[in-house]
């Protein structure tokens, strides 16, 4: 039995984890979860915004299922998916991207994986006031830092077999900072001689994955970048809908769906659970429990098959808990 700290968030939260619920109860996964609440909901409870019991709860467990959560609107909240990012050192958010041919988009075979370094950049939140007209925000590389996440996308791109990693930057004009991270890729690129490797500028690389991304593969990059081509890559598949991700290191493991809470649809029954339920997948790899994220998958590839047995957003008629029985319906058939 597998014990896994559950934040089911606010918003559409609760309805997008209770998608993943019952589709793990109709496979017998034993995985328990040690639920709870964590941001607006909990900071009106209690006047916090994550509480010590799960934290404490996490760093037993060392995994994480974290459905969206809204931090309260305001000067002194900082993003809770930032302070856990920081507080367990999760250095490494990783986000696949892979298309649908059932799904309307431009492209109909992306298959793109970003490796963002999750610790530095500009995310750290340093700013300064020179004056009341005037203010700046650090931007923080080290040496350190890059070296892992980028080393961690060649182990990656060795282990699942990918055939290319691309470093996105924009060292020609932040040549200490972003020079720095390309210099560490181009030391560690000599260790993986059959990874093609190459780099980018980081607008360009927006036009080419855009123009011709059949040419993309891994592509790892500093916080900003990440944060920006994720999301683009998400856009090439139909939206962040479908897109999971993961915030990780070698012990801890956080997995959830790339977008927000989406307030303006909570409980009302219509949200997409499809990327809550694909980073529950990634987590049940990661748990090693293979199988059961394999028939996951392709059972919402089978139900993608007719769209009126889905979402709205994905060009459907089901709701969100239809949808949900939708995809029970289909395990196990190919």
């Amino acid at each position: 039995m597998k014990y896994v700290t559950l934040f089911e968030g606010d918003g559409i939260g609760p309805e997008i984890t209770n998608s993943v619920i019952q589709i793990f109860n109709h496979l017998n996964i034993p995985i328990i979860f040690e639920k709870y609440d964590i941001g607006q909901i909990l900071y009106e409870k209690d006047g916090i915004l994550i509480s010590q019991e799960s934290i404490d709860s996490l760093k037993k467990n060392k995994i994480a299922l974290k459905a969206p959560i809204s931090t309260p609107i305001g000067k002194g909240f900082r993003s809770i998916n930032v302070q856990l990012r920081i507080m367990f050192d999760l250095y490494a958010n990783i986000r696949p991207a892979k298309s649908y041919k059932q799904i309307k988009s431009r492209y109909s075979d992306i298959d793109l994986v970003v490796f963002r370094e999750n610790t530095e950049d500009l995310y750290i939140g340093e700013e300064k006031k020179i004056n009341d007209d005037e203010f700046i925000a650090i931007k923080k590389i080290t040496r350190k830092a890059s070296r892992k996440i980028i080393k961690l996308a060649f182990e990656y791109a060795i282990k699942n077999n990918r055939r290319k990693v691309t470093c996105v930057h924009k060292a020609n004009i932040l040549k200490m900072t972003d020079g720095l991270f390309l210099e560490e890729f181009n030391k560690i690129k000599e260790d993986y001689p059959s990874i093609i490797s190459n780099d980018l500028i980081v607008d360009n690389a927006c036009m080419q994955l855009v123009m011709k991304p059949e040419n993309y593969d891994v592509l790892v990059m500093p916080n900003l970048y990440g944060d920006i081509i994720s999301d683009l890559t998400s856009g090439l598949i139909g939206g962040l809908g479908l897109l999971p991700s993961v915030n990780m290191n070698e012990e801890y493991a956080i997995f959830e769906a790339v977008h927000g809470s989406a307030l303006d649809i909570a409980n009302k029954n219509i949200a997409n659970p499809t990327a809550f339920i694909l980073s529950a997948c990634m987590m049940l790899e990661h748990l090693g429990f293979e199988k059961e994220a394999v028939l996951i998958r392709n059972a919402i590839n089978h139900t993608f098959n007719d769209l009126e047995n889905c979402t709205v957003d994905l060009g459907g008629k089901a709701s969100t808990t239809q949808y949900t029985q939708n995809i029970i319906n289909n395990i196990g058939k190919q």
